[in-house]
Formats: structure tokens, sequence, C-alpha cells
């Protein structure tokens, strides 16, 4: 089998934590299509139509990147694989800046003081972020992961390492709804994620922008017309996706239960509420509720 190998180095801030993003990733312990052990990642992905394995190493100050390619395109793409890697690391989320801004409001500071260096772990692909919001829409996290396992087995796209590959959207859109409510899905999110596919296969909606900046509020627009997909999915979607820090996750359970906590308010933190709060730190509000997730999470 023909295979190629594309590598590089990352260096990492002082406060840099490497835990983030390998929690992240350890959300699957059965390890179908990302494996973390001690300080490496391994995770299957499609890159340029090729079955391709992702390893990340952490060191002190510095993370080295590997991408395996079995069957490799004629072009390797060197820059849009360093582009990939730092988009994930969220090493071009400006941390130090919100850090900054908040560290000395009287609620919110200590947190974000206590957590500093938090980034947002970000998905190889905007659909892989999509489809994942998709996924977890008012199920528990484990209910999704579940599906999110069955999903990928059902697409069957495997790297010569044996990880899984997440699949890209034409192999999802050649799929039928039978085919999805297999591995799980309801039918209104297979029908969801059908017509996601579909739609990204056609050029209808574009989610893979090469500019620096993709066109947020464009893309926004594009997906709340989508049946079946809210603003909590599209503010989701955009910020696993892109690393885009300031969609509001008022809908979040988690998002408000941290807030409960971090408050401790004479009544319940509801939507509303929530969404009243998280308006007074855009446009960092994705990466609050980041932190409020980190509050409650075991150790938080």
């Amino acid at each position: 089998m023909s295979t190629s190998i594309l590598a590089c180095a990352l260096p990492l801030p002082t406060n840099y934590r490497p835990q983030d993003i390998l929690s992240f990733h350890l959300r699957d312990t059965l390890a179908v299509s990302e494996s973390v052990v001690a300080n490496q990642l391994r995770k299957g992905i499609v890159w340029h139509r090729a079955p391709a394995c992702l390893t990340i190493r952490f060191l002190p100050l510095a993370a080295e990147i590997e991408l395996s390619i079995d069957h490799p395109p004629a072009s390797l793409a060197v820059d849009a694989f360093s582009a990939l890697a730092t988009r994930m690391l969220g090493l071009n989320q400006p941390i130090d800046v919100f850090e900054e801004s908040v560290g000395q409001h009287p609620e919110l500071g200590a947190l974000i003081n206590k957590q500093s260096g938090l980034r947002v772990p970000v998905a190889p692909t905007a659909f892989e972020a999509l489809s994942w919001a998709i996924t977890g829409q008012q199920i528990s996290v484990a209910a999704a992961i579940s599906i999110r396992r069955k999903f990928i087995q059902l697409i069957g796209l495997q790297h010569s390492s044996g990880l899984y590959c997440y699949p890209e959207a034409r192999q999802v859109a050649a799929l039928s709804i039978v085919d999805l409510r297999q591995a799980g899905f309801s039918q209104s999110k297979a029908q969801t994620l059908s017509t996601v596919s579909r739609m990204v296969v056609s050029g209808e909606l574009e989610l893979n922008y090469a500019q620096k900046e993709p066109p947020i509020e464009h893309i926004r627009q594009q997906l709340m017309k989508i049946r079946g997909i809210g603003p909590w999915t599209v503010n989701y979607a955009l910020l696993r996706g892109y690393g885009w820090l300031d969609g509001s996750l008022h809908g979040d359970a988690a998002v408000r239960r941290g807030l409960q906590v971090l408050l401790n308010p004479d009544e319940a933190m509801d939507e509303n509420l929530t969404r009243q709060w998280l308006e007074n730190f855009a446009p960092w509000r994705a990466l609050v509720a980041a932190h409020l997730w980190e509050l409650i999470s075991n150790g938080g």
C-alpha cells in the first residue's frame, strides 16, 4: 500500500493545557476512531478523500504532529496540514486577550484565572463538528457517543492503522435514512443529517473555506434555514468547527449547571437568564461556556 507522511512541530504557550485536547478526543473509550495514550492522540480522518491517521504528541512547550496518508493524493498540501493542526489545538484562539479582558470580573474572574490557558478543541472539519452537534441534540453525551461510534463503523472507512476515519459528507449522503436509523439516529436527526450532507455535496452549503477567517455570519444564516437545526446546534457547530468563540450556548444544559454553581443564585438559571448573563461577555460567549463546562467536569 502506498503511504505518505506529513509532519510538523508547533510551539506551545507556557500555559497550554494538553489535557483539554486529549480529554475531548477520549470521549469514546472503545477507541474506534480516536485513541489517547499518555500524551498522544491518534485520530482517523479523511485527507483529500484518502484515509489518514493524525497523530499529535504533546511535549513540554511543543506538539509534534504527523499525518499518515493511505493512497496519498498527488498534492500533499503541507501548508493546509499545518493550518489544520493549529486550528485543532486552538493555537489561533486569542486566549490572552480574553483572559486580560475578563480576569478582573467580579463573578467570572477567579474562575478564568484558575483555568488560565483553557482553549476549545476544534474538530478537523466543520462537517464533523456539525454532524456531531446534530447527533448530540437533546440526548446524553453517552448516548451521542454510542450513536457516533455506530455511525462511523457504518461508513466503514478504515486507515491501515486500524482506526476508523470520520466520514466526509459525500459518504454520508450516499446512505439512506434507513441506514442512518440503524446507527441509532432518530427519524428527524437522520433526515437532518442526510439533508446537510447532500447540501454540502451539491455545493448548496459551503463549509470548507480556505481563507483565514470564514464568513461565520453567512454560514450561520445558511444553517438556521435547515429544518432540524436550531441556535444551539449552529453555535456549537461553529465553535467546534471553526473555533468561533462568540456563539451563545445558553441552550446548553451543562452551561446552565455551571452557571448555577458559579453564581449560586436564588432562582434556577433558565435559558433566558443564561442568555442575558452571557450577553455581557460578547465576543467571548462560547469561550465563557467552555469555562463553565470545565467548572462542572471531573475535578473542575
